[in-house]
């Protein structure tokens, strides 16, 4: 372990980074489980859609859409961690429409109207991004609360709709938890395939950075999958096993054998026998104990919120761009400012860049979605039905397009918005196109404007309280490889912290890289504290020595032996 000081902070000069425009509009390869949001939401919607459509009441299907929409969350998660999960999407969905219907009942100016929308979308920004929720994080909330407040309410309306949205939570809820009665451990395997996958990868092409930086941020994901889980099951010790390996590969990618990582991955398809390579240095309990689950606990709410939070400075920008929108608006005449702020609130991603990013990509799905509603309004109108029918297939094409671009995704969403606003009766194609064009316009020309104009200085310093993570972490784990017998707990919770730590440094960089005002990064600090960290991790891996692979199913019964590899 060295006992140099680290060097000074950068100077606080300031640079201006440019916004670009090449490949913001190509299409990724789609998410591995697009068609599990996709289907959840069409399911969980299909039940109160049906019933409001047999009572002709489609009039009150917002409410019920706000309830169906939590069923878009939490996917990726362990089902004991959904469960939680998707209860605190319904409450807060609930919460963020009864400010809505409350405000909307008491006041009808609309000046009130979109400071408070401004003000919801701002908060609602922050505690998806604190809670890290994911995808599609704070736009559904804000999408369904913002045109809450300019629909018609009374006071005495407010508990029979919140209850129409509880009751659309409840079956949104319970769709997302079925597939636990046939994969119970499905998200986990998933998220062990990747990280096998993207450590298989790195082994393939161990000079390449953003390569080990993914590996490094997969291994990480799949650790907080399994501590995620619960009690440890046969099952998840034969994951934890494999995520070992891939983790090994990550520290050591010149001993690791990618056919091996990407052969285990395959086997984790369906629900076969999980492989299951042996225990390291010693038994499961001491291996992977309390000790190592507390070291990769996940920070507090309290601190990602704290004072000197990076997303601090990002609440402000949703709040002044949305509020600027709105008034925008307002302003120019158009009849529904909410989709101006609901335009400006979109934009908001982890840095300018991507902000500018999702800012381009929004204008142009949205011009190109109010083509496809007016290619689609003539059977929309052909009654009712029709109108059912095409929400829900546009919201199903939503999900499966929008994780390739977001501007793919947008030529449903449009459309969608579009049809919501005609439940209660059907209005003139041309005026609701009219005012969608100029309210995306606004929404995003203020909304870039409000987040270069509000700085968030704050990722700087959120690099460098990385970089002193990083040099803890390492010197830890420096001290431990250094006793002349250290414990496998305590070696492995040594090496545990350093990886989320590592992890959490590539994600400050990149954030901070993106900004368009800073002062300038310490790229060569960041690039020298990851080398010396994965050189220390490396360390950690030789003196761990792996057993034997063997593979149980996911009740726990050991379904045959395999040869092990060392990667």
């Amino acid at each position: 372990m060295s006992s140099t000081s680290p060097p000074p902070p950068s100077p606080r000069t300031v640079t201006v980074r440019r916004l670009p425009l090449a490949g913001v509009l190509r299409p990724n390869k789609p998410s591995d489980i697009w068609f599990k949001p996709a289907s959840s939401v069409v399911a969980s919607a299909a039940i109160p859609n049906l019933t409001l459509l047999a009572l002709g009441r489609l009039d009150l299907m917002m409410y019920t859409m706000a309830g169906s929409f939590c069923a878009l969350y939490g996917h990726n998660l362990p089902y004991a961690a959904r469960a939680r999960a998707l209860g605190g999407v319904v409450l807060g969905m609930l919460a963020s429409i009864a400010v809505a219907l409350v405000a909307a009942s008491l006041t009808s100016s609309a000046v009130i109207l979109v400071m408070v929308g401004a003000l919801l979308a701002a908060a609602q920004k922050t505690l998806c991004d604190a809670t890290r929720i994911g995808p599609p994080g704070h736009l559904i909330f804000t999408f369904i609360s913002s045109a809450s407040l300019f629909a018609p309410q009374t006071i005495g309306q407010v508990p029979g709709h919140l209850a129409l949205t509880l009751g659309a939570g409840a079956v949104a809820w319970l769709v997302g938890m079925a597939p636990a009665l046939v994969r119970p451990h499905g998200p986990e395997r998933r998220a062990t395939a990747r990280a096998l996958n993207a450590a298989a990868a790195y082994a393939e092409r161990p000079e390449h950075a953003p390569a080990r930086g993914a590996a490094a941020a997969a291994v990480h994901a799949a650790w907080q999958s399994l501590l995620a889980t619960g009690a440890r099951t046969a099952a998840r010790r034969a994951l934890e096993r494999l995520v070992v390996r891939a983790e090994v590969a990550l520290a050591a990618p010149g001993d690791a054998d990618a056919a091996q990582l990407r052969a285990w991955a395959a086997g984790l398809r369906g629900a076969g026998a999980v492989p299951r390579p042996g225990p390291i240095a010693g038994t499961d309990d001491e291996l992977l104990g309390v000790e190592v689950e507390l070291a990769v606990g996940t920070p507090s709410l309290w601190r990602r919120l704290g004072p000197g939070s990076p997303l601090l400075p990002v609440a402000l920008r949703t709040a002044v761009g949305c509020a600027l929108a709105g008034y925008a608006s307002l302003a120019l005449g158009v009849g529904r400012p909410y989709w101006a702020l609901v335009t400006a609130a979109s934009l908001y991603q982890a840095n300018v860049t991507l902000t500018w990013n999702r800012g381009v990509q929004r204008v142009v799905g949205n011009l190109a979605g109010v083509l496809v509603f007016a290619a689609v309004v003539p059977f929309a109108h052909l009654g009712p039905a029709a109108l059912v029918a095409c929400c829900m297939v546009f919201s199903f094409g939503a999900e499966a397009l929008i994780t390739r671009n977001y501007w793919l995704g947008s030529l449903c969403v449009t459309p969608m918005a579009l049809l919501v606003t005609e439940f209660a009766r059907f209005q003139e194609p041309s005026e609701l196109i009219t005012d969608r064009v100029v309210d995306t316009l606004v929404g995003a020309l203020l909304g870039v404007l409000a987040a270069v104009a509000v700085t968030n200085r704050r990722a700087g310093d959120h690099i460098e309280q990385a970089l002193t993570r990083v040099d803890t972490a390492r010197a830890t784990a420096d001290r431990t490889l250094a006793s002349a017998a250290p414990g496998p707990a305590a070696l492995e919770t040594a090496r545990r912290s350093l990886a989320g730590a590592l992890v959490e440094l590539r994600a400050a960089a990149d954030t901070a890289a993106g900004e368009w005002w800073q002062r300038a990064l310490p790229e060569d600090r960041v690039v020298a504290a990851e080398r010396a960290g994965h050189r220390t991790l490396a360390a950690t891996v030789r003196r761990q020595p792996l057993g034997p692979v063997t593979a149980v199913d996911d009740t726990g019964d050991k379904a045959g032996e395999r040869s092990g590899a060392r990667g």
